[in-house]
């Protein structure tokens, strides 16, 4: 099976879309499938490579931010997506698309089955469902809601990544099945061997955006003066600097360092120097970042969201509070911080949760299985 994977960003730009389609890609070339991505160009990053298997077409979208994009990015993604497929298609000749996001991916994979009659998959990941983060997206999903009604009714199959974000998209659109398939991890890549457990050593790692919630941990750590703990935050951001200076004047900012961005491997060794993985957000999809702190062995406080909900087992796995309640956080993080023993157990329950249920090869088997039975 020849599969075209769109997603306009993949590593090493994006978050956690891009890492998911970085790794369900490999997985596909395992399988024997023959894989080429397209995405968008970024920096000094070549054109075009193989990497893992796997053709990687990288095409001019204006990219500024190596975190994060704006709608203007997203449009010019569009506009250089659907004119460089055309071509990509005749010469690969595809069997299937898979696009991560509605838009902007779901809107080139339509041009191309309306064109060539290659089918296609749209892979929720969260911005791109109406009703996700009302406070960033309200505007965006007005103007785009009529377009993604036709993309996903165009397309073979629609799939979200958790059952709130599920839940979501059918309270946008009931008429179509969402199938869940959810994030995975690659555990080898993260050491959940021996760490020191005594002092606490708090972390976060995400983009540094109102959605994550920050400004919460930093009012609840704010509450815990009395107790020895560090917080590291890595990730980049618009809320870098009010988040900084609201550590200022919390008193607290000695205790608190901004890494900014963070590459694999330096946040892989980050999650293994840490105790506690700290998760304050408002909404998610199926967050990478607290699968990949469940495979280091970390115990993971966490908001009762789509996604962490799905993945943090309460008292066994770690702590989830209710959204939004700096007091619930506070409590819950005093448990952690106050008490060496109860993090270690939680730690090593969250490495065996993932290990057992949330591999990349079992996730991108279940993509492949639901490809084939489409063409």
């Amino acid at each position: 099976m020849r599969i075209l994977v769109i997603n306009s960003e993949y590593p090493p730009i994006g978050g956690g879309a891009g890492n998911a389609s970085a790794n369900i890609a490999r997985w596909f070339v395992a399988f024997g499938h023959e894989v080429a991505v397209l995405t968008a160009h970024f920096g000094d990053l070549p054109h075009q490579e193989a990497k893992d298997g796997v053709t990687v077409h990288r095409i001019p979208a204006l990219r500024r931010k190596q975190d994060r994009s704006g709608a203007l990015e997203q449009l010019a993604f569009i506009a250089s997506g659907t004119l460089y497929s055309l071509g990509l298609a005749r010469r690969f000749k595809p069997d299937v698309t898979l696009a991560f996001f509605g838009m902007p991916s779901g809107a080139i994979a339509w041009v191309l089955k309306f064109l060539y009659r290659i089918p296609y998959v749209v892979s929720l990941r969260g911005g791109d469902v109406p009703g996700f983060r009302p406070y960033d997206f309200k505007v965006f999903h007005k103007l785009i809601g009529p377009f993604l009604h036709v993309i996903w009714h165009a397309a073979s199959g629609v799939i979200a990544n958790s059952h709130g974000l599920g839940a979501l998209a059918r309270a946008f659109d009931s008429s179509i099945e969402i199938p869940i398939i959810p994030n995975g991890v690659e555990g080898s890549r993260f050491d959940a061997s021996q760490r020191d457990w005594s002092a606490p050593r708090l972390l976060s790692a995400g983009r540094v955006v109102y959605q994550k919630g920050l400004d919460l941990g930093l009012r609840a750590l704010a509450q815990l003066k009395d107790l020895d703990w560090r917080w590291t935050i890595a990730g980049d951001g618009p809320q870098m600097e009010p988040l900084q200076s609201l550590a200022q004047e919390l008193g607290i900012a000695e205790r608190v360092t901004f890494l900014g961005w963070q590459s694999q491997e330096a946040l892989a060794h980050g999650y293994h120097h840490a105790n506690v993985f700290l998760f304050p957000s408002r909404h998610e999809g199926m967050p990478n970042a607290v699968l990949e702190a469940m495979a280091s062995g970390l115990p993971v406080v966490a908001t009762r969201i789509a996604g962490s909900e799905e993945l943090v087992v309460d008292g066994e796995t770690g702590i989830l509070v209710t959204p939004e309640d700096v007091n619930a956080l506070r409590d819950g993080l005093r448990l952690l911080i106050t008490d060496s023993r109860k993090r270690e157990q939680m730690g090593q329950a969250s490495r065996q949760r993932v290990e057992r249920e949330y591999s990349w090869e079992s996730v991108a088997r279940q993509y492949s299985e639901y490809l084939e039975k489409i063409i």
